[in-house]
């Protein structure tokens, strides 16, 4: 929990602290640090939950459209695409006007 702290090293840290702040007001200081600890991992649960939830749901968003992932098909050349045809504006058609390739 301390890392590489030992015993000897936090009883010193304990008495330093006993001495600089005084009995009276070391068990506020530790109160407030407790708190202040637990707001913190709060804080990061909250984060890391919330990164794992966008993570899942990119992961479902990938699965329900895999043509999205996929490259588009190669465009045509020109000169291999059929001439566009042009239509009359006096004339009246019957349906869509036809469509032209991009």
């Amino acid at each position: 929990m301390f890392g590489t702290l030992g015993g000897p090293e936090i009883f010193l840290i304990l008495v330093i602290a006993l001495i600089v702040f005084g009995p009276r007001k070391l068990p506020e200081i530790g109160k407030s640090m407790g708190r202040m600890l637990a707001e913190f991992r709060k804080a990061s649960n909250d984060f890391k939950r919330t990164i794992e939830e966008e993570v899942e749901a990119d992961k479902l968003r990938a699965l329900a459209s895999p043509d999205l992932r996929e490259a588009p098909p190669p465009p045509t050349p020109p000169s291999a695409a059929p001439p566009a045809i042009e239509a009359d504006p006096h004339s009246v058609s019957q349906g869509p006007p036809p469509i032209e390739p991009k």
